[in-house]
């Protein structure tokens, strides 16, 4: 199992696109009663805005914000000039290895002031599909 931690740490901690997105989605993954705890930062969003899938052993965590019609409109507007502009709208997404003995019934998830938790077992081993035989008629 020190394998398996060792690399999960490093595809975590490691990963070019782990960095390269830390100023969008800052992460704290920690473990608690045998599970893995991510806590993700998504101030600005809303539950409806993220979506999380679990494909080809990785989690990818997506979060969308659309400019609202109000925002729109006042930037039509002669009135409102903005002289910058920091507050983001589009699309930001971060893959995390989770191996391939996780399953989306595994995946928990809460969103709650601006964060996302999501936890899934830490030591949880693959369960190895039992042969099927094809019958022949």
């Amino acid at each position: 199992m020190v394998l398996a931690n060792r690399a999960f740490n490093n595809l975590f901690f490691n990963d070019p696109f782990f960095v390269k997105n830390a100023q969008v989605m800052k992460t704290d993954i920690n473990e608690k009663d045998g599970n893995y705890v991510m806590e993700v930062e998504l101030p600005g969003y809303s539950k409806d805005d993220i979506k999380i899938d679990l494909k080809d052993k990785y989690l990818t965590i997506t979060a969308q914000k659309e400019e609202t019609k109000d925002e729109e409109n006042n930037e039509e507007d002669e009135k409102v000039k903005y002289i910058h502009r920091e507050r983001y709208t589009g699309t930001c997404k971060r893959n995390f290895y989770v191996g391939d003995a996780i399953t989306e019934e595994d995946v928990k998830a809460a969103f709650n002031d601006g964060v996302l938790t999501v936890s899934f077992p830490k030591d949880k081993e693959k369960v190895e599909e039992e042969e099927k035989l094809i019958a022949i008629e």
